[in-house]
């Protein structure tokens, strides 16, 4: 087996820590962002513009990459890697998220404030519902053309050996927090139960492809805002073990109010192994990715990034602003002053402005490769900061930077 975690420093007042994932595709510094390659690309840029940014790993969709083009093409290709010319680590998520989500999910991502969702919400979703879970796995219906497909535990196994990633997800039930106490209890028995059929299924694949490099299973932790329903599934995937197969990490996922999150991944934190990494599915804001790491987990995930650039809005250090408003048209600085990404070494906010107004693509990739290294960076500069002792000044003074204006509005010159 080549995977394997070691802890390399431990914060002395919280559970975070920094680390070394290692995987058969090469190492990753923890904590660490993993940029998204949804359907095995980062949105609008070249895997060699991935690696100019600084990124370790990136995670493609396992339900997406089922849809099309499908996982056995892949397979035959080489795999993930292969397939999309990227050299380093990857990831793919087991597509329960999105199976689930067609039929119950509000906001594509995991740290979620409660009071943006309406009793019109729900109704609108249970009107729209395109999946049916049962106790076996999930019926769902393609967006592309409407045909039925169903998701098992096994289903997603199988799934995920073909692409060939360096990590997998086991597959899960999603809930939501608008979901009943009583409901929560029934998803977490029911992801119990199929995180043992992951398992064994990982087990038996493990062995029919034992010429393929070894891919690393994380169990799936829910449990919604309830601490003893996040404590007992830690517990149950820390010491489920299948045929001598365990879980080789961990996944923290559900919807999360954001207000809690850093105290959700602490009762992980406390309850998981502290030799197996812990992966927080969804974030990608500043204050979450402090709050993450402080608190413990190792690695993360979101779109955000590329999907805000896309909308002409560009991250700094005082906030966001869009880059496609009048003010921007005669503006020949870079998107961010001091920023060493390519896009603002080498282009003007006005020239980025004129793209996005005449819809060019390139304006895509010059947003996105300059959202994708501000948090890739900021992360980096936090495991610094965790490193030398000196996370606290460092929040305090780029939290107050970001503060200042909401983070959505930045004092641009």
């Amino acid at each position: 087996m080549t995977f394997g975690f070691e802890v390399t420093s431990r914060l002395d007042n919280a559970c975070g820590r920094t680390g070394l994932i290692h995987t058969p595709h090469g190492a990753i510094q923890t904590p660490a962002f993993v940029v998204v390659g949804t359907k095995a690309t980062v949105k609008a840029l070249l895997p060699e513009s991935v690696v100019q940014l600084g990124a370790q790993a990136v995670l493609a969709n396992a339900y997406h990459l089922f849809l099309q083009p499908g996982p056995e093409l892949i397979d035959e290709a080489g795999g993930l890697g292969q397939f999309m010319n990227w050299t380093g680590p990857t990831f793919t998520d087991s597509g329960g998220f999105q199976v689930l989500s067609l039929g119950a999910g509000f906001k594509k991502t995991l740290a979620m404030d409660v009071s943006q969702l309406t009793e019109a919400d729900v109704i609108a979703a249970d009107a729209d519902r395109k999946a049916m879970v049962d106790d076996d796995g999930v019926t769902f219906r393609s967006p592309l053309n409407g045909d039925l497909h169903r998701f098992t535990p096994e289903v997603s196994m199988g799934i995920q050996h073909h692409l060939g990633a360096d990590i997998m997800f086991s597959f899960d039930e999603l809930t939501t927090l608008m979901n009943t106490r009583a409901y929560q209890e029934e998803a977490l028995e029911r992801t119990r139960r199929w995180a043992e059929r992951c398992l064994a299924e990982h087990r038996r694949l493990t062995e029919v492809r034992s010429g393929k490099p070894y891919q690393a299973l994380f169990g799936v932790i829910q449990g919604a805002q309830y601490q003893d329903l996040r404590r007992r599934a830690c517990r149950d995937l820390a010491g489920m073990e299948i045929d001598g197969q365990c879980f080789d990490g961990f996944g923290i996922g559900g919807a999360i109010e954001k207000a809690n999150l850093g105290r959700i991944v602490t009762w992980c934190a406390e309850e998981l192994p502290e030799d197996r990494p812990r992966h927080l599915l969804g974030i990608s804001e500043p204050d979450d990715l402090f709050a993450a790491c402080r608190t413990g987990a190792d690695t993360f995930d979101c779109v955000n990034p590329s999907r805000v650039a896309r909308n002409a809005a560009i991250y700094t250090v005082d906030g966001r602003y869009n880059v496609d408003t009048a003010r921007f048209r005669r503006d020949f600085g870079p998107l961010e002053d001091d920023c060493d990404c390519y896009t603002c070494t080498h282009y003007s906010r006005a020239y980025i402005h004129h793209l996005f107004k005449a819809k060019e693509l390139l304006a895509n990739t010059l947003a996105t490769i300059h959202n994708e290294r501000w948090t890739v960076r900021l992360v980096d500069q936090i495991r610094g900061a965790m490193c030398s002792g000196d996370l606290d000044a460092f929040e305090t003074e780029f939290m107050g930077r970001w503060n200042a204006n909401g983070g959505r509005l930045a004092k641009v010159n």
